[in-house]
């Protein structure tokens, strides 16, 4: 059976997650630091990773790399840190999830399950889609014009992918903010602004001009302009 491997060096914590996640039903194994995870995970078949950040011998966010390198099993970070800074890095080095403690049982499944549901579907789509010059690789969150490999950040790929999968559609800036960073984002609709106008920049002259703004509403994603 595929199990949930739990990352955490303080031992009550460990236990207190297994007890959750195994009320849910699923199987689980335990590591206390980043480098018995690897271990663990070259042995058994992992289908998600609870992972701690702040732990002695390799901290959570070297073993998201580590793991990355060579797989692409789900990460949820399970984390004290609550700096924006903090998310956002374990979210831009392959984290697929970033959970605060003190959390409850609930929202802890809520996450996972919704993870799993998301590769689920991931692994079932096209391996790419295309509209006009711009391919998308959803899975690899690859990204190529004229078939040249665009470089995005995390939130200009969200932004992107947003638009591109309900094109001719309008989005104002505020639903982008709730889709793209989340209902709770406290910044202003000018970070809207901002990463649109990057990401034209990036997908350059002969792309950019498909993310449209529609004046007085926000923006939409057409190839016919």
């Amino acid at each position: 059976m595929n199990s949930i491997l739990i990352v955490d060096d303080e031992e009550d914590m460990r236990h207190l997650i297994d007890l959750y996640v195994s009320n849910a039903g699923y199987s689980t194994l335990q590591a206390e630091n980043g480098k018995e995870a690897l271990q663990l995970i070259e042995q058994f078949s992992i289908k998600l990773v609870l992972l701690d950040i702040m732990m002695p011998v390799m901290d959570g966010f070297q073993t998201c790399e580590k793991l990355r390198e060579k797989s692409d099993i789900p990460v949820i970070f399970l984390s004290a840190k609550g700096e924006e800074w903090d998310k956002v890095k374990g979210l831009k080095i392959g984290g697929d999830d970033y959970l605060l403690k003190p959390f409850s049982p609930g929202e802890l499944i809520a996450r996972i399950e919704a993870v799993l549901r998301r590769v689920s579907k991931d692994n079932h789509i096209s391996e790419s889609y295309t509209k006009g010059k711009i391919k998308i690789e959803p899975a690899s969150r690859k990204v190529l014009v004229n078939n040249q490999t665009v470089s995005l950040t995390f939130k200009e790929f969200e932004l992107l992918w947003l638009l591109f999968n309900n094109e001719e559609r309008g989005f104002t800036r505020d639903q982008l903010l709730e889709h793209v960073w989340g209902y709770d984002y406290k910044g202003s609709t000018r970070t809207v602004d901002t990463h649109i106008k990057t990401l034209r920049m990036k997908l350059g002259t002969s792309a950019g001009e498909y993310v449209q703004t529609i004046w007085g509403l926000g923006y939409k994603f057409g190839v016919k302009v």
